[in-house]
């Protein structure tokens, strides 16, 4: 582990939204199991409040991926997005910015908006990198040595719970028309987790 992993922190959410989705799609008992294979079983007694060690982040999400069959992994995966994305809309983008930011051009709201995702990227990316540039017809999301993809390989793009918290998110501003596809995964074994927004 480099000295930036070590101190990296990340929004609670990518903790306690996924505690949520395991109980809700599995039971206490599977979420319990899940937890304890990680060695979080302290969140669990104590749901984080504040930001959280980058590393139980990585192995939460590694375990979900390890311990469950596929189906029921991308399923909590992206119900717990979703979740995170209702959170971060209610409470954390004021809604007075959401508004403004729809009447706006579509391409003109999502470039500010997405500046203003990759200057908070800290709290969902950790020590990993993120950036952001346009494509035709939309844009493409990138992040380096992501930590909910750092600890297991897969044999598809997995990362749901980024999947749906973008979805999410840019739905809210964009419209119904959102679309969100990971073209690359690193843990298939891409350089970065890539994600593609279009909204047309």
């Amino acid at each position: 582990m480099t000295p930036a992993e070590a101190g990296a922190r990340i929004g609670p959410n990518a903790i306690t939204r996924v505690e949520a989705a395991l109980t809700e799609r599995l039971g206490e008992e599977a979420c319990q199991c899940v937890f304890s294979r990680a060695g979080l079983l302290r969140h669990l007694a104590n749901p984080p409040t504040d930001m959280v060690p980058e590393a139980d982040v990585m192995r939460l999400h590694a375990e979900l991926h390890e311990a469950l069959p596929q189906p029921d992994a991308d399923a909590v995966a992206a119900e717990a997005g979703r979740q995170t994305a209702e959170y971060l809309l209610r409470v954390r983008i004021p809604r007075a910015a959401q508004m403004l930011l729809r009447l706006l051009p579509k391409a003109t709201a999502a470039a500010i908006f997405t500046r203003a995702i990759a200057r908070h990227a800290w709290t969902f990316g950790g020590s990993g990198c993120f950036s952001a540039s346009r494509d035709a017809g939309g844009l493409v999301l990138l992040i380096e040595d992501n930590p909910a993809a750092r600890g297991f390989r897969a044999d598809r793009p997995s990362c749901h719970y980024f999947v749906e918290t973008f979805r999410g998110l840019y739905t809210a501003i964009l419209g119904n028309k959102v679309r969100v596809v990971e073209t690359g995964c690193e843990a298939v074994g891409a350089a970065a987790c890539r994600f593609r927004v279009t909204w047309r």
